[in-house]
């Protein structure tokens, strides 16, 4: 089967190869309706722009895409800085875009306005990682794990944070634990949640459905949901797991609003070790998130890739659970 180019697509569309080129490269001169036709019957056809082509036999752009759904939040706040500077101290600058268009992400990278590409974007599918595999294109993921000769995956090991806070709280003598979700299809959260509930099948500790909550990975989310919660008139459980430490705050808020203490009442355990869970009070123990490493790692097997020095592969960082004050030895075990 014949490659599809970019005259197949121009004809399919009916429209000229300037406005199919414009469309793919998000050139801001073409009606809404007509970029959007373009690009439809592009993805239809499964088209790849054609990077042996003579406009993309330049010299290397020295620029590196960033491509994430959402700037939002302290995570991101020390993920973007990380690579930014590093970046800067190779040599490179850093493109972010902050997109949830799979389309336009991949016009980015295979439009070569990029050397190579992080991505921690969820929009960018399995169908398109091929496409960029296919087309021989650097990329880094920090959001799965995915490896072949061009693509390296730098992720935290969420797994092992969900057995470790598991572990601690079985360890002080819980035996109902709640947890706090963020987004179930995230790789991070995913991983988390199946450590925990792991560790708990193999203690034989039962896990009940009602206390699953969703937090969104927000403190605000998190708040409403536990306080719902608490209203409900449900029993309590002896502790909750949140995603991250944002969806902790909100839930050791929502507590303190209905008169509950953290960790006189109810024990809190949570991810990331952000800078603000060391000055909440009380203190969060959590699982730290080694995100500054993440970004450095992230940026060498990217441009190890650029340069031909290494091929793909999977790192997984390990965190360590920094033990505060959210957490207390369950009473009911010492009232025995």
């Amino acid at each position: 089967m014949s490659k599809v180019t970019i005259k197949d697509v121009a004809r399919e569309a009916g429209v000229s190869i300037s406005t199919v080129s414009n469309a793919l490269n998000g050139v801001d001169v073409l009606h809404p309706d007509t970029r959007e036709h373009v690009l439809n019957v592009a993805k239809r056809l499964n088209y790849i722009p054609n990077l042996n082509g003579k406009n993309l036999k330049s010299n290397a752009t020295k620029v590196i895409g960033l491509f994430i759904t959402s700037m939002r939040g302290p995570y991101y706040d020390q993920l973007v800085d990380s690579i930014s500077k590093e970046c800067e101290k190779l040599g490179y600058e850093l493109n972010i875009f902050i997109t949830k268009n799979d389309r336009t992400a991949l016009s980015n990278i295979l439009g070569k306005r990029v050397d190579g590409a992080i991505i921690s974007n969820e929009f960018i599918d399995e169908k398109d990682v091929a496409v960029l595999e296919e087309a021989g294109i650097p990329v880094v993921f920090i959001d799965r794990e995915r490896v072949s000769k061009t693509s390296s995956s730098v992720v935290f090991d969420s797994y092992k944070g969900g057995q470790d806070v598991a572990r601690y709280l079985i360890n002080l003598g819980h035996k109902r634990i709640g947890y706090i979700r963020g987004y179930d299809h995230l790789y991070d959260d995913i991983k988390r949640y199946e450590g925990f509930r792991d560790t708990l099948l193999d203690a034989n500790i039962p896990f009940y459905e009602e206390d699953l909550l969703i937090g969104y990975f927000e403190e605000e989310a998190s708040f409403s949901a536990v306080k719902a919660f608490v209203r409900s008139g449900k029993d309590l459980p002896d502790a909750f797991v949140a995603a991250n430490d944002l969806s902790a705050i909100g839930c050791i808020k929502a507590l303190k609003s209905e008169g509950i203490l953290v960790p006189k009442d109810i024990s809190i355990i949570s991810f990331d070790d952000i800078d603000l869970s060391e000055y909440f009070t009380p203190p969060l123990t959590t699982v730290n998130n080694p995100i500054i490493m993440l970004g450095k790692h992230a940026i060498e097997r990217l441009l190890g890739i650029i340069r031909g020095e290494e091929v793909g592969k999977l790192d997984k960082l390990q965190g360590s659970l920094i033990v505060r004050d959210s957490c207390t030895i369950n009473k009911n075990i010492l009232i025995r």
